[in-house]
């Protein structure tokens, strides 16, 4: 199957597969693609992206209550992972974060 998509990819669009880094999924499984999961009808946050975003957050709170950043730079920071919560069912992580902030 991915050597006839490399195939294509070559001859029509003038496109190269990484070869270590091209794997066949099942549909279910979803595509991974930037921080996301995208399922055949719904987007999902990664695991590791999540906990990330968590982890940056908490590191940014203490850094706001330690005074080493303002207020309106740790405001910015919120919005902006919750620009990434807003592609997916983010609601529960976006709830557990202001909980803790």
């Amino acid at each position: 199957m991915i050597e006839k998509l490399d195939d294509f990819l070559q001859s029509k669009l003038k496109l190269n597969l990484h070869p270590n880094k091209s794997i066949i999924r099942k549909y279910r499984q979803g595509i991974d693609f930037l921080g996301y999961v995208v399922l055949p009808h719904h987007r999902v946050l990664r695991t590791k992206t999540k906990k990330r975003i968590v982890k940056k957050i908490g590191h940014k709170f203490q850094d706001l209550k330690g005074g080493i950043i303002s207020e309106e730079s740790f405001n910015q920071s919120l919005q902006s992972y919750f620009g990434v919560l807003s592609h997916c069912g983010g609601y529960e992580i976006k709830r557990r974060i202001l909980s803790k902030s």
